[in-house]
């Protein structure tokens, strides 16, 4: 092993959820872990003492977002992520792959490397494994992904294949700049990402590549990109039994209760998502039983908390009746209270979680939270 940044300190014994510690440059991280979305180098509506408060030990920042605004150089200047933004615990970014396939309609995706225009000023630029790699160092990234070939639900299997086929090269490539990287002082960790589309024999394939590249961790993407939820759990979960128990597994872009339980019940360490914050913008709050659409009439003169068992600063000072007028006045105020609830929300959870598999009663929480969860009559 390259690299072992992981530690397996208890798996459920009525399944396959486990507990665990990666060890990273700026700190251990408690697994299962959900990390919040920093796209620009900032967790939109919070600021770095907010996520500190509630605990959190590592968030995500984005490279196409930043390489092409304020540029790598200008946060390497700063002292990567770190020094650029003043947050001091681990960063993971994520490669622009997904960005690229999603935000650049004038894409064009060769073994070379994946060309695009940006979204901001239309401007031209090539992404190579080995650049991406190369920013990312700059950047210090305590984790960092590989460039890899995004592909939506429902394509043909020959669209795949050749997808595939170039995330393979791009991995092979990409491991061997990251390992010039180390040779020269960086000390972030590289993941492989797991492709394949919804074809099973693509992802054994996939999967055994990058369990081979023995790398610090493996990421699997290619899900949750408008497939239906059954769908989902079930590929996650083929694909989780292909790869080495003992290193940590990140899937990428889910955050809600239900697909967080569902790939912990897989077997999965790691998750983020933009999904809590981007919905807390929009007045909904996460609460034991089910979400809460705020800008509700009803809610106009109730002066009860979001979540009555929710201890976060939110619902300890403000009442429902309060945040739907901020909601509804359009104060600043409402995006910062309620994605401060959302990410508090999902960390509790994550304690809860990491209790419960201790004491080998996860699929017993993760039942009775889903029960009452779905069964929620306040949206």
């Amino acid at each position: 092993m390259l690299t072992n940044i992981f530690t397996i300190t208890h798996s459920d014994s009525n399944g396959r959820a486990r507990t665990g510690v990666m060890h990273l440059p700026h700190g251990d991280v408690e697994t299962p872990v959900f990390m919040p979305v920093g796209t620009n180098a900032t967790v939109k509506a919070l600021t770095k003492d907010d996520l500190e408060e509630i605990g959190f030990e590592i968030i995500l920042a984005n490279t196409y977002h930043l390489y092409l605004r304020p540029g790598s150089d200008t946060v390497e200047q700063a002292g990567g992520l770190h020094g650029f933004s003043g947050w001091k615990r681990n960063f993971l970014t994520d490669s622009g792959g997904f960005q690229v396939w999603s935000l650049s309609p004038l894409r064009k995706i060769t073994m070379q490397g994946a060309e695009f225009r940006s979204n901001i000023d239309g401007s031209k630029h090539l992404f190579t494994p080995e650049s991406v790699v190369d920013v990312q160092a700059q950047f210090n990234s305590d984790i960092q992904m590989q460039l890899d070939v995004c592909s939506g639900y429902g394509i043909e299997k020959k669209e795949a294949v050749r997808a595939l086929e170039i995330t393979e090269n791009w991995a092979e490539r990409a491991k061997a700049e990251w390992l010039k990287k180390r040779d020269q002082g960086y000390l972030g960790m590289l993941f492989p990402i797991v492709q394949g589309n919804f074809f099973e024999d693509l992802r054994a394939r996939s999967a055994e590549f990058v369990s081979n590249l023995d790398l610090p961790g493996i990421a699997i993407g290619g899900l949750s990109v408008g497939e239906p939820a059954e769908l989902f759990a079930s590929m996650l979960d083929y694909t989780v039994r292909l790869l080495p128990q003992g290193k940590v597994k990140y899937v990428m872009g889910i955050g809600t209760p239900d697909y967080i339980l569902d790939a912990i019940h897989s077997g999965i360490d790691m998750f983020d998502c933009v999904l809590p914050t981007r919905n807390a913008r929009n007045g909904s709050y996460f609460t034991h039983d089910g979400n809460l659409s705020i800008k509700q009439e009803r809610f106009a003169r109730d002066f009860t908390p979001v979540d009555r068992e929710c201890n976060c600063k939110v619902c300890r000072n403000y009442s429902r009746a309060y945040l739907r007028h901020l909601f509804k006045e359009q104060e600043i105020l409402s995006a910062m209270l309620a994605s401060y609830h959302n990410l508090y929300f999902l960390h509790n959870m994550m304690h809860e979680i990491r209790n419960a598999i201790r004491e080998n009663r996860f699929e017993e929480y993760r039942s009775n939270f889903l029960t009452r969860f779905k069964a929620g009559n306040i949206r």
